[in-house]
């Protein structure tokens, strides 16, 4: 029955299809959503961006995950992008957050006050995979991380030292 969904937290998001029929869709996971400063940032409105980023600059983007960090007293976004083609990484973090304030009005707000950076890098897929294989976290049913936070983040930044040494994005 429906009961269920009014009393548990089961985790998923939803966006109604139809109130009437009282249809939804599942848009995503509680846990694949941002909101360090009211930005209130879904997987569905990360995959967007990411999905009209890779069109418009004819790549091919298969793995992506956003950290919310502390920055100069204010707050930014590190993103970190799958991508074995040739891309400007400057010009595809400025369209996803071009992208961002479009399909998101919070994120729009929010950048204009406490969200003073997005931070984007451009990795190789197989860096994402090697990580995920690091956790043993291999196969259809194990999915990187949209969003990373605590320990997580932090084993993803130490890994990240050893396989693909850069200063931090």
């Amino acid at each position: 029955t429906s009961a269920g969904t009014w009393r548990y937290l089961i985790g998923d998001t939803i966006r109604f299809v139809d109130k009437e029929k009282n249809e939804i869709v599942i848009t995503g996971r509680t846990k694949h959503y941002l909101s360090l400063v009211g930005e209130h940032l879904s997987v569905e409105n990360m995959n967007k961006a990411v999905q009209m980023a890779g069109e418009k600059f004819n790549v091919c983007i298969p793995e992506f995950t956003v950290a919310g960090v502390p920055y100069e007293n204010f707050f930014a976004h590190d993103w970190f992008v799958a991508c074995n083609d040739a891309v400007d990484e400057a010009a595809l973090g400025q369209y996803i957050d071009e992208c961002l304030c479009e399909l998101n009005d919070d994120y729009a707000v929010e950048r204009k006050s406490a969200l003073k950076a997005v931070r984007l890098r451009v990795l190789r897929e197989e860096i994402f995979m090697d990580f995920m294989l690091s956790k043993g976290k291999v196969g259809g049913q194990h999915k990187f991380p949209r969003v990373l936070k605590g320990s997580m983040l932090q084993d993803w930044n130490a890994f990240l030292q050893q396989a693909a040494p850069v200063a931090a994005p």
